[in-house]
């Protein structure tokens, strides 16, 4: 099974971003634009994993939750990654409680490395992906829908739990949630 541990950022971003993607699909109709069922900000990537392998990532994963508290985090612009010409990836602008984010995020990975998932080598960017090039060479047309999310905010979600997702057939199932229950003020990990 493919798996991935993420975040999500609630309905009221979901509902907010639903209505985007129905703004900016025309602008690229060549682009293959994200699900919404699901949406989510990927902490930790881990590709194909066994099914006898899920006990050690729930006893690894089951601890992170006490050590970080709930956040706020809020979706607003965005641009493009890729040549500046023609981009491959659009992506909205992920704020507010990066650094908890952040910190959410490095704590995945660390926990998850002993099991043998070694971390990225370059620094965790928060952004919310909403397209990807068809072409390997990226989309042009992507630029028209950077232009597009200038002064567009997505609102804001509260983050309360880490999952650990299955991406299977195109849809996200799932797997295991880790609710985030220190408490605001308490001491950092």
């Amino acid at each position: 099974m493919r798996l991935f541990t993420a975040v999500t950022l609630g309905a009221d971003i979901e509902a907010r971003a639903t209505q985007e993607l129905h703004r900016l699909r025309p602008l690229a109709p060549q682009a293959r634009w994200v699900k919404l069922e699901g949406l989510h900000l990927t902490l930790v990537f881990l590709g194909d994993v066994e099914d006898a392998r899920l006990p050690a990532l729930r006893e690894a994963l089951a601890p992170v939750g006490a050590r970080h508290a709930p956040f706020a985090l809020s979706v607003t612009g965005g641009g493009a990654f890729g040549v500046p010409a023609h981009p491959r990836v659009l992506w909205a602008e992920v704020c507010g409680a990066t650094d908890a984010l952040k910190a959410l995020q490095a704590d995945t990975a660390q926990v998850l490395q002993p099991l043998g998932f070694e971390p990225e080598h370059r620094e965790y960017t928060a952004h919310l992906t909403l397209a990807r090039a068809k072409h390997p060479r990226g989309d042009a047309a992507l630029l028209a829908c950077v232009q597009a999310l200038q002064d567009t905010s997505l609102g804001e979600g509260r983050v309360d739990r880490l999952v650990l997702f299955e991406s299977k057939g195109g849809h996200y199932l799932p797997r295991m949630e880790v609710p985030l229950t220190r408490a605001l003020g308490s001491g950092a990990p």
